[in-house]
């Protein structure tokens, strides 16, 4: 079960949009980080991709395990939020 999910993106990102649009098409609910508007949390989107591109989706379960998908990425998206 997902306890929470952070999705980092900024103002151009195209696959940003496709990720929020395919989590709201399914009833997710979610947090957005805009980089662009909070330059500080670049840090921490690195920190837990180890990339410095968006979109990075941060899934967190209900034991405070996290997967880490980054980019447009159904195949790995689609089973981190089903689980």
């Amino acid at each position: 079960m997902v306890k929470n999910i952070t999705v980092f993106t900024t103002n151009t990102c195209a696959y940003c949009s496709m990720v929020k649009r395919w989590l709201d098409a399914k009833g997710f609910g979610y947090d957005v980080v805009n980089l662009d508007q909070n330059p500080e949390r670049q840090a921490e989107a690195l920190k837990a991709s180890g990339a410095l591109t968006v979109p990075v989706t941060i899934v967190t379960k209900h034991d405070d395990t996290q997967e880490v998908i980054v980019g447009f990425n159904l195949a790995r998206l689609a089973p981190a939020v089903a689980a």
